[in-house]
């Protein structure tokens, strides 16, 4: 079978399927995947789609500084949602901050989802001391808000690294303190499912068969536990990117150099007041659709995939 025709069958199978009759009968959820993909798909093409690279010093012009939206008197029709305190298009700045906060947020879950995965799996197939360590260990860091983890995680990096290293890093000291801060979803799932799935017929086939625990958890458990990690990851990934703008508001995220949206919404929060609302409303608006949008992509997907719902 030539790739062509490996594709349109996977098309055609997928095109018949009940998630896919699912996705395509609820409006809002249609529209939710648009907005997400639009997201993503001008942050990665952040050069090409934004108007002004905001982030090019020589191309920054100060008398450009506060310029209106361009529907206001004494806007400019450069500058569509106007310019912040340096000259920067609100625009632009919104768009090259959605990269940073898309890759904080994707790399997090990714992080969470690896290291909740593997303690699930193992506390669930080995059950005994294994077991009870690793959930009294998560049911401790759930007495904790995932916020206060984060900033105490950040606080020991920046006290290691010193406040310039810290920058240079900062990126990578967020993906770490909010991948760590949601390991527990992941793992406490993932233990759940393999509770159930350990003791079925097939699995212990394959232990008659002389298979070594590990290779049997991987291979057979864990493929039959992910239902709930791909519904978790879409509803962590909202949350992530409220953490991450969370902790750029508070000044412990990425440097104002390359801010995320909710560096852009502290800045403009110090010229609310003074009458340059543009600078902050847009960047938070920005924020709260995105977040909106994977919101109910999440919502949908658990219940697309709970069968009890069907």
């Amino acid at each position: 079978m030539t790739p062509f025709a490996s594709a349109l069958a996977f098309w055609r199978q997928v095109r018949d399927s009940d998630l896919y009759w699912s996705f395509r009968s609820s409006r809002t959820v249609v529209v939710s995947a648009a907005v997400t993909l639009a997201f993503i798909v001008a942050a990665l093409a952040a050069p090409v789609v934004a108007p002004h690279n905001p982030f090019d010093l020589a191309s920054l012009d100060l008398s450009d500084a506060f310029k209106p939206p361009a529907w206001i008197e004494g806007g400019d029709a450069s500058f569509l949602l106007g310019s912040d305190d340096q000259g920067r298009d609100v625009l632009s700045t919104i768009i090259y901050g959605s990269r940073i906060s898309l890759a904080v947020g994707f790399l997090s879950v990714i992080l969470a989802l690896v290291l909740g995965t593997t303690l699930g799996l193992i506390a669930g197939y080995s059950g005994g001391f294994v077991d009870a360590f690793i959930m009294r260990a998560a049911d401790v860091q759930l007495s904790f808000p995932a916020i206060l983890i984060a900033l105490l995680i950040d606080g020991i990096t920046r006290s290691v690294l010193g406040q310039d290293r810290h920058s240079e890093v900062a990126v990578v000291v967020l993906v770490i303190s909010i991948g760590l801060s949601y390991w527990v979803h992941y793992a406490r799932a993932v233990r759940g499912s393999v509770l159930v799935e350990r003791n079925k017929e097939y699995v212990l086939a394959a232990r008659v068969m002389g298979l070594p625990g590990p290779l049997i958890a991987i291979r057979h458990v864990l493929p039959n536990a992910m239902g709930p990690v791909l519904v978790l990851s879409t509803i962590n990934l909202a949350l992530a990117i409220i953490t991450e703008a969370t902790l750029s508001f508070l000044g412990v995220g990425v440097p104002a150099t390359e801010p995320s949206l909710g560096t852009l919404i502290r800045i403009g929060n110090d010229f609310l007041f003074s009458g340059e609302w543009w600078i902050t409303l847009f960047p938070s608006v920005a924020l709260a659709v995105l977040v909106l949008a994977v919101n109910l992509l999440g919502d949908w997907l658990r219940d697309a995939l709970n069968p009890k719902l069907r």
